[in-house]
């Protein structure tokens, strides 16, 4: 079964999830748990720490289950 990628925002950045790709190795929820929860809906708080943290952290997915990219700002 196909599953669609979890996506998660803040004003900075855009996590996507792609649970079909995860082989479950848990360094994202070993390593940042305050962002990456187990019994928690939405499992992924981006508020729970920086977004370097967040994007070093993600860098370090084994399976490339999960990916960023930064959001476009608005010329003000």
């Amino acid at each position: 079964m196909k599953t669609k990628p979890n996506v998660f925002s803040n004003s900075e950045i855009t996590v996507t999830y792609s649970p079909c790709q995860c082989i479950n190795a848990e360094r994202c929820a070993k390593e940042l748990s305050n962002v990456f929860r187990h019994s928690v809906i939405p499992w992924i708080d981006l508020d729970a720490a920086s977004t370097d943290e967040i994007i070093n952290q993600i860098k370090k997915c084994p399976s490339g289950a999960l990916e960023f990219h930064y959001n476009k700002r608005m010329a003000m």
